[in-house]
């Protein structure tokens, strides 16, 4: 049996699907629950260290932040700015730095002023990213297009569909090109080691290493398939939208040239949020819920085979990573269930 199979045939075998999620990280594992997120890294010693941070929630304050299609893009913002913040603890902790003595021998002041200035690199980097994402996936496919297909109002529906292969290709070539990278591979390593925990908890076994080595690293509720399924659903909806996009544009009075160009990336990056917004719900609120019918299967077939090469079969020590982030998060969900319970209690 595939992988992928595996994968679909351990989903539909589980007690309970878990809100809980996870990222990689350089040498450890996120996991995310309702109400905190949890790191755990593997130290140069060999020790897994430990950190946890409280989940802040706008839910009471913007609900409408949470309504259909829009959660979609506040869930891709929080997963991604959680995401950069877990990354960096990992990088402190990961690695044997040298100035770790000169920082404890500075006192608390220079300790907070470091601090400071890792979060500051952390966000330029983000932002960094996010430019080359753009230039990457969006600009480059569009630039190729253009010099295939000439500008897309010439033919606007074999422009976005060459276009939208054209970025999924480019997408395949990235991940095989970073993932023959040492640091990469162990941390797509990691990848499958959070799979494999989840799929653990979700079938209600112990989450014990050996327990959990025997499941899937692929796991259908898994970031990459949102990922594949932002990029086809950008083929539907710029082909879609094309001729309208275009008409848009001509009222500009631009009819051709570099910041017609221009014009037309401006239109396809305002569209991101909408496109992010119906995958997320295509992908984790309807797909992520009914892994044993077909259409679902064919849906996420494509982030199903992108796994293979954005998860690696981890060790034992990795899933104790995992392990021990999963417990974290179970630890509190358990509190804040006995605080709720309590609150029944007290009101009745």
């Amino acid at each position: 049996m595939s992988e992928s199979r595996k994968a679909f045939a351990a989903d539909c075998d589980v007690q309970t699907r878990t809100h809980i999620g996870g990222q990689a990280l350089i040498e450890g594992i996120m996991m995310r629950g309702r109400y905190n997120w949890a790191v755990a890294v593997r130290q140069p010693d060999g020790e897994i260290y430990t950190e946890e941070h409280d989940l802040a929630s706008g839910r009471k304050k913007n609900a409408w932040m949470y309504w259909p299609v829009i959660r979609g893009c506040t869930a891709f913002v929080e997963s991604l700015a959680l995401g950069y913040k877990a990354l960096g603890i990992s990088s402190e902790h990961a690695y044997d730095w040298d100035e770790e003595e000169e920082e404890e021998l500075a006192g608390d002041g220079e300790s907070k002023k470091k601090s400071a200035g890792t979060s500051v690199l952390m966000t330029i980097s983000m932002l960094v990213g996010i430019v080359l994402g753009i230039a990457i996936f969006i600009i480059l496919p569009a630039a190729l297009s253009n010099l295939v297909l000439g500008e897309s109002s010439m033919n606007s529906v074999a422009w976005n569909i060459f276009d939208g292969i054209v970025r999924v290709a480019i997408f395949i070539v990235y991940i095989w090109l970073i993932s023959l990278m040492k640091d990469i591979r162990r941390m797509f390593s990691y990848h499958g080691a959070e799979h494999k925990t989840i799929h653990c908890f979700e079938h209600g076994e112990s989450l014990d290493p050996e327990v959990a080595m025997r499941f899937p690293r692929l796991h259908v509720r898994c970031g990459t398939a949102f990922i594949i399924m932002v990029m086809l659903i950008a083929i539907f909806v710029y082909t879609a939208l094309g001729q309208p996009i275009n008409a848009l544009v001509d009222l500009t009075g631009v009819t051709e040239g570099p910041l017609r160009f221009v014009l037309i990336m401006l239109t396809r990056i305002i569209l991101l949020p909408l496109i992010a917004g119906v995958s997320y719900e295509v992908t984790v609120k309807w797909a992520g819920t009914h892994p044993d019918n077909k259409l679902v299967r064919i849906i996420l077939w494509p982030g199903m085979q992108m796994q293979r090469l954005t998860t690696n079969p981890p060790d034992e020590g990795m899933i104790e990573c995992a392990i021990a982030a999963m417990n974290i998060v179970l630890a509190r969900e358990e509190l804040e269930a006995r605080k709720a319970a309590r609150q029944d209690g007290a009101g009745q």
